[in-house]
């Protein structure tokens, strides 16, 4: 039997994290968590790019204009959609998760959901490193992970 598993030893290629400047008092933390995971397993400053989106709506038209530019081990999709008075939380949410996740399927680039969807800021504050660690930081490994799982696979 042939067993197959992603490791966090950052494989070669570039990584990119789309981040969306809604909330950006939470996707700031996100994006810092990210940025010094992906550095602490090894991958240089020169092979990471950020990209700023006006908000999680924008995050999968992005990230698929990145990933089909062949350029990329894999992408960090970084946001915060917190619910308010509206129906708008569970449309950003929704579209934000499945457009996401079309980017990876469709291109075969890892894409990463890090978007957060909470019900207050103190839940997405807490999830971007105030007390349930850092969700960027998760995503960022992730990534990692599965780069180096699909450079692994026939």
């Amino acid at each position: 039997m042939t067993t197959y598993a992603g490791t966090a030893t950052a494989p070669s290629g570039r990584f990119a994290i789309v981040a969306a400047r809604f909330n950006v008092l939470v996707v700031q933390h996100l994006v810092d968590g990210a940025l010094e995971t992906l550095r602490h397993h090894g991958v240089a400053d020169d092979d990471l790019d950020l990209v700023w989106v006006p908000g999680s709506f924008e995050i999968p038209l992005t990230a698929k204009r990145l990933a089909s530019s062949g350029r990329y081990a894999a992408i960090v999709a970084l946001g915060a959609v917190i619910r308010g008075e509206t129906d708008h939380y569970e449309h950003v949410g929704t579209i934000a998760a499945h457009g996401i996740a079309r980017v990876a399927v469709e291109t075969g680039v890892p894409t990463i959901f890090g978007v957060l969807t909470c019900d207050t800021l103190e839940q997405a504050l807490n999830r971007a490193g105030a007390k349930s660690g850092n969700k960027g930081a998760d995503a960022a490994l992730a990534a990692l992970q599965m780069a180096s799982l699909i450079k692994q696979l026939p």
